[in-house]
């Protein structure tokens, strides 16, 4: 298989792994996910990857909580998703290595670029988990951090819409779909799949972002392959 893109960074939301559940880890949608990833992992693909925490943790969750504490909780929900994405990859025989911006030697590495950088040439899966380490960001910001950090050729956004609208296709039926825009049009238009600094780290960096639907078929395989899917930012 052909691959459009040598180093990738995957960035998954949290609420994508509970699948139709909503909540929790949804294991036929991680299993899916596994698949496609072992696949582009064996044509020769680095791939690192940042997953979100809201299957477990969102915000203050509608609480007067301290924003910090809320961040730090929503940072340790990630490394629950990191370690079950990891056990699922090593079933499938691809060797994973966890790092964590918080320091907890006891599950995982703390992240060291460098050294991130050595597993994805030796072909290890990298999953960075806890964010940036501190709080009022958001692992999309996490996941653009990462992917400059160790010059991953594009971020794979992979959501639970498909592409990237102009409002909300699931209260807009009108909705109109983007199938690339720039990073400038999609700050000014005050669009929402990816965070704001996240895509303005991105646009920085020269980082192309590719927004598209976790639950299409193949949807991973396609996008490293380079085929018309999602919407581009670039």
């Amino acid at each position: 298989m052909e691959l459009k893109y040598k180093r990738v960074l995957i960035k998954i939301s949290g609420e994508a792994l509970a699948g139709d559940n909503g909540f929790g880890l949804n294991f036929d949608v991680i299993d899916g996910i596994v698949s496609q990833i072992a696949e582009i992992n064996g044509c020769g693909a680095e791939i690192g990857i940042v997953i979100g925490a809201g299957n477990f943790w969102r915000g203050r969750q509608g609480t007067n909580m301290d924003r910090a504490t809320a961040d730090h909780m929503g940072m340790l929900a990630t490394v629950m998703n990191c370690l079950a994405m990891q056990d699922a990859l090593e079933k499938k025989g691809i060797a994973t290595r966890v790092q964590t911006a918080l320091t907890m030697t006891a599950v995982a590495e703390p992240c060291i670029i460098r050294k991130a950088k050595r597993h994805l040439e030796k072909g290890r899966v990298v999953i960075f988990g806890a964010g940036t380490g501190n709080p009022y960001f958001t692992t999309d910001t996490a996941a653009a951090l990462r992917a400059a950090e160790i010059g991953a050729d594009v971020i794979l956004l992979a959501k639970n819409v498909d592409a990237i609208y102009d409002s909300d296709p699931k209260k807009n039926p009108d909705a109109k779909k983007y199938d690339s825009i720039s990073y400038i049009d999609f700050i000014k238009n005050g669009l929402t799949a990816m965070d704001t600094t996240a895509v303005s780290l991105c646009m920085d960096n020269r980082i192309p972002i590719l927004a598209f639907g976790l639950s299409e078929p193949q949807s991973i395989l396609r996008a490293v392959r380079g085929e018309a899917i999602g919407t581009l930012i670039c």
